[in-house]
């Protein structure tokens, strides 16, 4: 059986950004899932870049990915993307408090995402439609924060995606959807 698809031809995508990129497992992925398109990645924190420069390179993917230092879009310019894709911080503070010891060992950058969880998802809604194409979307997870982000911004179209793991944990969103609204 053959599933739809968010974009119809992967190989008609040109432009990926990962935001928040850690290891830059995500960029390593779209860079094979989306062979003809640049993929930009970026994170704030030059430990995770070191981290994601090893892992393109061993993959040989130094043409296709470029990894950038900065919060965010800040980094990138005028750039436009078909694809946006984040696995944001997005632990609440009532989660940061009961982290797994495993997890307890990262930087705390990587999880907090704020009182709610949604601090930096916020920031990326807010940001996004200046960054993408016409055709393009966010694709973005957030963890068990699906209720209180509906909560929050009721008006926006969101399409809940699952996988083998988990249920309404990462979300779609159109470009024509964002369009220039702001969050504040």
């Amino acid at each position: 059986m053959t599933r739809p698809s968010l974009i119809g031809d992967p190989e008609s995508v040109e432009s990926v950004l990962d935001l928040c990129t850690g290891s830059g497992c995500l960029a390593i992925v779209a860079s094979r899932h989306f062979p003809n398109a640049r993929v930009d990645a970026v994170d704030i924190s030059e430990d995770a870049l070191d981290v994601a420069a090893r892992n393109v390179g061993d993959y040989n993917l130094e043409g296709q990915i470029t990894l950038y230092h900065g919060d965010l879009f800040a980094p990138l310019g005028d750039a436009s993307y078909d694809l946006i894709i984040s696995n944001p911080p997005y632990v609440d503070a009532e989660g940061m408090a009961a982290l797994p010891r495993e997890c307890r060992a990262e930087p705390k950058l990587a999880f907090d995402g704020g009182a709610d969880g949604l601090d930096i998802v916020r920031r990326i809604l807010n940001e996004a439609g200046a960054y993408l194409t016409p055709q393009g979307g966010l694709l973005c997870e957030i963890g068990r924060g699906r209720e209180r982000l509906e909560e929050a911004f009721p008006q926006w179209p969101l399409l809940w995606l699952d996988s083998e793991d988990s249920e309404g944990e990462v979300f779609w969103i159109a470009a024509s959807d964002l369009g220039l609204r702001h969050i504040f």
